[in-house]
């Protein structure tokens, strides 16, 4: 399944489409939840929400073929 295919999903509320970015995007978000090399639980929880918003406010331009 195409990246674009899944954030669709995810966008209509498909819980398991949503895993699945999460996890695409999990060593990013661990990555940037680190503050001085210590891992930041809080910020962490932060960065997963707003990559869900993001996911909700995202327009998709070219529907996926």
């Amino acid at each position: 399944m195409e990246f674009e295919e899944i954030l669709f999903r995810a966008k209509q509320g498909d819980k398991k489409a949503v895993e699945r970015i999460l996890e695409m995007f999990r060593p990013m978000l661990i990555r940037n939840a680190l503050i001085k090399g210590i891992f930041d639980e809080d910020l962490y929880q932060e960065l997963v929400i707003e990559t869900l918003k993001c996911i909700k406010k995202f327009r998709m331009m070219i529907p996926f073929e």
